[in-house]
């Protein structure tokens, strides 16, 4: 597995980002890429480049997770100054590519392997990479809801076709919050969705729960709602009324129609 990071919109990471990854892809590693895009008082050029340079990554790697550099104003106070405000983004980059590791790294009562994580990002397209938090009596279904929107991302879980998602606990975390928080997450997701899901217990979450969640197929649920439907043959009809038109006339150009003598 290779991760691909890197801020978009410059020179060094939109142009190489894309070459690096499909070298990577070719080998036969599941390649992810991680990117920032560029503040939007950067300007339109930077932002162009980001877009042009996304679209190439977009097609060299198996997933890509963006984190627009906008959010960060969303959630940073406005007192934090500019440096660790950069260092935040930094760290955004960070938990994407450790919480994608630690899946499968950590081991659980229920483990997550490699498998699992490429079975998810085959899917392909942009995917959602977040982690939610929770305590107290709904600690389970707050750590979901949290998970389900990111606040740095610009996607949400609904209508993912890929779900994975692992649940930490302490040692109290019962069978009824592992099942609340996996139907908050299967019902956001599209119906026919690949969910996987693992558990650890950790008696360092001190009584706290958090979800780690990986969606993807975003696009393949896009297509699939684009589709025309078809009729139904059972559907009400408006009647029609036949015009009186010459056959010889349909679909002839006026100028091409045979002249009729005047009577």
């Amino acid at each position: 597995m290779v991760f691909i990071t890197a801020g978009i919109g410059g020179g060094t990471g939109t142009g190489a980002a894309p070459i690096i990854a499909r070298l990577a892809k070719e080998s036969g590693a599941l390649t992810i890429g991680v990117v920032t895009k560029p503040f939007r008082f950067e300007g339109q050029r930077r932002m162009k480049i980001a877009e042009e340079g996304l679209k190439a990554l977009k097609e060299a790697v198996d997933t890509l997770i963006v984190i627009p550099n906008d959010r960060l104003l969303e959630i940073v106070d406005e007192r934090v100054p500019m440096q660790d405000a950069f260092k935040l983004a930094d760290d955004v980059l960070r938990q994407g590519i450790q919480g994608i590791s630690e899946l499968i790294t950590v081991p659980g009562l229920i483990n997550l392997d490699f498998n699992d994580v490429r079975a998810v990002m085959s899917e392909g397209g942009s995917a959602l990479m977040s982690i939610g938090r929770g305590s107290g009596e709904n600690r389970a279904r707050q750590a979901a809801e949290q998970a389900i929107t990111s606040r740095l991302l610009d996607l949400t879980v609904r209508g993912a076709r890929g779900v994975l998602f692992n649940i930490c606990g302490s040692p109290d975390l019962t069978m009824h919050e592992v099942y609340e928080a996996a139907d908050v997450i299967q019902s956001s997701a599209h119906p026919e969705a690949n969910i996987i899901f693992g558990a650890v217990i950790s008696p360092e979450m001190n009584g706290q729960v958090q979800i780690t969640l990986i969606a993807t197929g975003f696009e393949a649920a896009e297509k699939q709602a684009q589709q025309p439907q078809r009729v139904r043959e059972d559907a009400k009809t408006i009647p029609f009324r036949p015009q009186s038109t010459d056959k010889e006339d349909l679909d002839i150009p006026t100028f091409l129609r045979k002249v009729r003598p005047r009577a």
